[in-house]
């Protein structure tokens, strides 16, 4: 098929993708309750996708089809106790003392509604910082005095950068655990506690990361993204040990992308602070265009700590929702995964020699991560259906065009962060030279504290 016809093709299938209803249904007790996903109407007939809980935690997902007359908690019930057994799971402890950190710029209707989630967490003792990263206007620092003032603490980071403004929030925390969520998120209840609890059970832990699911599946964007598994690590809880490294991941501990997102993270934060945070040449908002959560696994992981996943601490995240978002966020994958491996290196070079010895896997598994997938159908042109816990029902193939974006973005990932470095280099300076014409003590433009960590500044 020539190119522009497989082009028009792809377009053809991509418009063709419908909505799918989101909900979530726990199997506890006689009477299983259903309803619908954060933000979304009741459930009706058509396709359904599912989150199952037992015991109000995550056990698995499913995407069911309710027909038209039917009761679609009967049909999905039916369903979810062939499909997803029984789990048995200790309590999650004691959780220490936490703070989470929100970073965000010029989103403040997204921020109330990703807040307002925070604010309901059973969580026993936790503080929320927001962290205005280079804002244009007051809004978001208006939201905050207006609606969260006695709740909340407002941060200024006036230098461009998801990382930077990530270590800010890092130096005004008081926690002895560090989470970080993004202003498009709705956070389940639980999500704080279960996050934060396995730090209090190991003391060796240095990270913890989460699963993140789907708020809406409204668009074809949405759908497909979704299809080829989103943000999700599976519903299976594991500990990444670089004592022991894993038999399953010969790229350990370079394929952080496998240990979570930056949308669902914790950190105790004596040992993040130790690694001098996060790499500010990385993340969104800089020309590496990602790549500092994956900076920060690594980091945590090549100090000795381990790094634990739970499926248990559950976020509810707004995918972008057009073409073009999945054609930036391809690209920006691609370039944050190269990206962040430059940072690593630069910033601790004696993982050069470990990271040499495993370059010829690493080529291998970048060849397979950004391959065209095809749809796991029935009529044998996939590896078969996936099952709650996968995450990875392909229903609809992935653009080629994706695939090769992916793939510049990482050709241009190691140049993007050289680029951010320079860039940041001289923000840094002219923020500095703007403040040294101000009288100490002032405050700046937008009346709030503003800093640039000392120990996160440019390397």
């Amino acid at each position: 098929m020539a190119r522009s016809a497989r082009a028009q093709e792809e377009i053809r299938r991509f418009l063709d993708i419908g909505a799918v209803q989101v909900a979530e249904l726990d199997l506890d007790g006689d009477e299983a309750v259903l309803r619908p996903g954060p933000g979304s109407p009741p459930v009706t007939h058509g396709e359904v996708f599912v989150l199952v809980r037992r015991g109000g935690r995550p056990v698995g997902t499913l995407l069911g089809q309710v027909p038209e007359g039917a009761d679609p908690r009967a049909v999905l019930v039916e369903r979810a106790r062939v499909e997803c057994g029984p789990a048995v799971f200790g309590e999650p402890g004691e959780p220490p003392f936490t703070s989470v950190v929100v970073a965000t710029r010029e989103r403040a209707g997204q921020l109330a509604r990703a807040l307002d989630s925070l604010l309901a967490q059973n969580h026993p003792r936790f503080e929320i910082v927001v962290v205005d990263n280079a804002p244009v206007t007051d809004e978001t620092r208006e939201l905050i005095e207006r609606k969260y003032a006695e709740r909340v603490r407002y941060v200024c980071e006036p230098v461009p950068g998801l990382a930077g403004a990530h270590n800010t929030g890092l130096d005004a925390v008081r926690g002895e655990v560090v989470a970080f969520t993004d202003d498009d998120v709705v956070a389940d209840p639980r999500w704080l506690t279960e996050l934060s609890a396995p730090f209090a059970a190991d003391a060796g832990l240095g990270c913890c990361t989460g699963l993140i699911l789907p708020a809406r599946l409204t668009t074809p964007a949405q759908v497909l993204l979704e299809s080829h598994g989103g943000f999700a690590k599976g519903f299976t809880p594991r500990t990444y040990d670089p004592a022991r490294p894993p038999g399953d991941e010969p790229l350990f501990p370079f394929t952080a992308g496998r240990f979570g997102s930056g949308a669902n993270m914790a950190f105790r934060t004596a040992v993040l602070r130790s690694v001098g945070g996060f790499d500010p040449a990385t993340g969104a908002g800089t020309a590496a265009r990602g790549g500092d959560d994956l900076y920060g696994f690594v980091r945590v992981l090549a100090q000795g700590h381990r790094l634990r996943y739970t499926p248990y601490a559950l976020v509810w995240h707004h995918h972008r929702e057009t073409w073009r978002d999945l054609e930036t966020q391809a690209y920006g994958y691609g370039a944050g995964l190269t990206a962040y491996l430059t940072a690593v290196l630069v910033n601790r070079p004696a993982l050069l020699p470990a990271f040499l010895a495993k370059l010829p896997r690493g080529l291998a598994h970048a060849r397979t991560l950004t391959a065209v997938r095809e749809t796991d159908a029935a009529d044998g042109t996939g590896p078969g259906p996936g099952t709650p816990g996968d995450h990875d029902v392909r229903t609809h193939p992935w653009p080629r065009r994706l695939s090769r974006l992916q793939r510049r973005g990482m050709v241009y990932g190691p140049v993007g962060y050289l680029r951010a470095r320079y860039a940041l280099r001289a923000a840094v300076r002219e923020h500095t030279a703007q403040r040294a014409q101000t009288a100490p003590g002032t405050q700046t433009a937008h009346g709030a504290q503003t800093s640039q960590g000392t120990s996160q500044g440019a390397r």
